[in-house]
């Protein structure tokens, strides 16, 4: 497989991979790409999607969409000892969950550099526990749109679903 631009390398194996229109047409042949340049080494990597190239067209009634279950993550513990707990809070839309999550006790604290930041998040955690949309089925592709779409990637994945009819959520179906 040829492409435009070689794969460029973000730091400790994580690998940036620029596809042209065509190689972007069939996810498994370019992850398999990938793949024989290295990248699941890394476990991950990074990929820019064409110019031009949209999942959706457009974003304007995402607002309206519907969070079922809110998660609101809580830790107790002292001295290494700690639990955690999931609560589940009552359905809200993406528009109240983005206001809630920009309330200042859910925004990013000022930090110096990386490590300052990971050491607020664990010191805060048992404090503010953080609110999570999570487990979201379904995805904000624009059905039309077939390359990369998280709803039909033509994986093994797809085979689970096709010859048995079980879908797993979040597994072989997607989530937000």
């Amino acid at each position: 497989m040829t492409t435009d631009t070689p794969a460029q390398n973000l730091g400790p194996g994580v690998m940036t991979f620029s596809p042209s229109k065509e190689e972007f047409k069939d996810f498994v042949q370019y992850v398999a790409y990938m793949e024989s340049q290295g990248a699941h080494r890394a476990g991950m990597a990074k990929i820019i999607p064409p110019k031009g190239w949209k999942p959706r067209n457009s974003y304007d009634n995402v607002d309206d969409l519907v969070i079922p279950a809110p998660i609101q993550q809580v830790v107790t513990g002292q001295s290494g000892l700690f639990t955690q707990y999931n609560i589940q809070k009552k359905p809200m839309t993406v528009h109240e969950f983005r206001k809630t999550s920009s309330l200042e006790k859910f925004c990013s604290p000022r930090y110096v550099d990386l490590d300052d930041l990971e050491r607020k998040f664990w010191k805060n955690l048992t404090i503010n526990p953080p609110l999570y949309g999570a487990d979201v089925s379904g995805t904000l592709y624009d059905p039309d749109v077939t390359e990369w779409n998280i709803s039909c990637l033509n994986t093994i994945l797809d085979t689970v679903e096709n010859e048995s009819g079980v879908k797993i959520k979040g597994v072989n179906t997607p989530y937000l």
